[in-house]
């Protein structure tokens, strides 16, 4: 069993809960800059205010009691920090729900989490005003992009975006009321909730790649805990007031949500919140303005960013932190991305279930081709299938410590298929530890391909592949086969309409033994991602 103690001398306070640590941030940080989005910055001040008038709403005018849910539907825009702190004043739980979900999906997770309001944008309001009757939400509110700005740059860039643009389809709903309005409703005083660790924050939904998508109960000390251990394993990322945090992954995922939300906002940093990072040229025009100090991104963005000519001209001498998560970084993308920038790709681990950080690198001691050592206060360990722990040889990693999740949300069966009487984790990735505590995850164990009853890892051929130059995107899955039970097939994008499969072919051959060299390649022009960039391979083995 592998454990990081804390370390002396550790300066950053741990709060009791996000209540606590959000009146330090207003408090403490007014005149600072919080959030830029669309080219109009919150200043903590603003966001203050804001906030405290959407919480006023929410237990005044919309009647919502504390330990009730708020489902919220938004990207990376000014509204999301507004929303999400204004529920938590209130005492409200979280439900974030992601804006590329349809109808069936939306409706699954409002149902299940029992959410009284949802707050949505207009631009993808239609899923979910088709399903709206059949939930139990009481009371929609709809924001356009541009509510937050000032006039008459708000009114300009919402006439384009559903005039010109025609970004906004038609929709509909019963009970709906503009964000505007329900902020424009007078400041009335309310009981303040004075939540403890175990009082519930977030209901965090699963990615529901693997199966039906499971609500992770996060508490108030679940997430409070994982702020205090990220920034005190990586101190140089938060230094108090003086950080630029590049936001490119949707804040509604959990290690966006924690991490710049929470982590960054509690130390007074200023976030640039990028709402679509797959439009590369208005992301760059977006970095190209501000002296950014620490980049976090995925590894389908840091590739897709350092084949992407104009971002290559950007300033990147303030840039010293760069942070990758959400699946594995090839040893391509985290050399190019440190040709390009001059800063090395420090890469971490983490699950929904776990707030979400379970280990990182040290920004000091980057090891590539690990995801570093166990966050402070956090064991781990690894069991083979029977459940016995293991050493000196790969197996399933677990997880415990004071960021592992309450349980699922009204699920017990699965609850107690992950989550053990001693507080045991099973995190369902296969992984090694090494004699120094260095965890490499190996592969997802779902995701593992059997050949002739050898354990082929799709990470390991992935990794292979793309360092070849005319490989843009790789992802290997399992096929059926009677003579070997499975075998390897490969799915690539291509650099060029000239790239020849058999030239893969013989560069598998030339790297990977025989038994994990793909049967068949097929070329894609793309492969399908999740919203955060993670490659779906079980959309491939389908």
């Amino acid at each position: 069993m592998q454990s990081n103690q804390v370390q002396q001398g550790e300066v950053f306070p741990r709060y009791q809960n996000v209540n606590e640590m959000l009146k330090h941030a207003f408090d403490n940080y007014k005149g600072l800059p919080s959030y830029t989005g669309l080219d109009y910055t919150l200043s903590y001040s603003d966001l203050d205010t804001l906030s405290a008038r959407f919480a006023s709403f929410l237990r005044h005018e919309l009647g919502l009691k504390e330990g009730e849910r708020l489902a919220i539907q938004l990207p990376n825009i000014l509204q999301f920090p507004v929303v999400f702190y204004g529920a938590i004043r209130a005492g409200i739980v979280i439900v974030n729900v992601n804006p590329l979900y349809t109808a069936r999906e939306i409706k699954y997770q409002l149902c299940d989490s029992g959410a009284k309001a949802l707050v949505v944008l207009s631009n993808i309001a239609q899923n979910a005003a088709a399903i709206i009757e059949e939930t139990n939400v009481q009371k929609v509110i709809v924001t356009n992009v541009a509510d937050l700005h000032p006039f008459p740059k708000r009114s300009l860039i919402n006439f384009v975006v559903k005039y010109i643009k025609k970004a906004v389809k038609p929709f509909k709903f019963k009970n709906a009321i503009a964000l505007r309005k329900a902020l424009s409703y007078p400041l009335k005083p309310f009981p303040e909730p004075t939540p403890n660790n175990e009082t519930l924050l977030i209901l965090q939904y699963t990615g529901g790649t693997t199966g039906i998508s499971k609500g992770a109960m996060l508490s108030h000390g679940n997430m409070t805990s994982n702020v205090w251990q990220m920034s005190t394993h990586m101190p140089d990322a938060f230094v108090e007031g003086k950080e630029v945090f590049v936001a490119c992954l949707p804040l509604y995922h959990i290690y966006a949500l924690n991490l710049h939300a929470l982590a960054a906002f509690a130390r007074g940093e200023h976030n640039l919140l990028i709402p679509n990072p797959r439009d590369l040229a208005a992301t760059v025009k977006v970095l190209s303005k501000y002296a950014f100090t620490v980049f976090v991104g995925i590894n389908t963005l840091f590739t897709a960013l350092c084949r992407f000519e104009p971002f290559k001209t950007l300033n990147f001498s303030k840039l010293k932190i760069t942070s990758a998560g959400g699946m594995a970084l090839t040893e391509d993308a985290a050399n190019a991305w440190q040709a390009i920038t001059a800063c090395d790709v420090c890469e971490g681990y983490g699950l929904t279930e776990t707030s979400p950080v379970v280990c990182g690198n040290f920004s000091y001691d980057i090891r590539r081709g690990t995801v570093g050592v166990p966050l402070p206060e956090t064991e781990v360990k690894l069991i083979d299938a029977d459940g016995n722990t293991v050493r000196g040889e790969s197996g399933e990693l677990c997880v415990r410590g004071p960021q592992v999740m309450q349980a699922y949300w009204n699920n017990e069966a699965e609850t107690q298929k992950v989550l053990d009487s001693e507080g045991w984790f099973k995190t369902g990735d296969i992984a090694e530890i090494d004699e120094e505590g260095l965890i490499k995850i190996v592969d997802r164990k779902k995701d593992m391909i059997l050949v002739s009853g050898f354990n082929v890892y799709p990470n390991e051929i992935e990794d292979i592949v793309t360092k070849m130059d005319c490989v843009v995107e790789a992802a290997a899955v399992g096929i059926k086969s009677e003579k070997c039970g499975e075998l390897v097939k490969l799915f690539v994008v291509p650099s060029a309409s000239s790239v020849s499969k058999d030239t893969i072919m013989a560069y598998c051959r030339k790297n990977l033994t025989p038994y994990k060299v793909p049967k068949t390649i097929e070329f894609r022009d793309s492969l399908p991602k999740s919203n955060v960039g993670k490659i779906l391979r079980k959309e491939l083995r389908e």
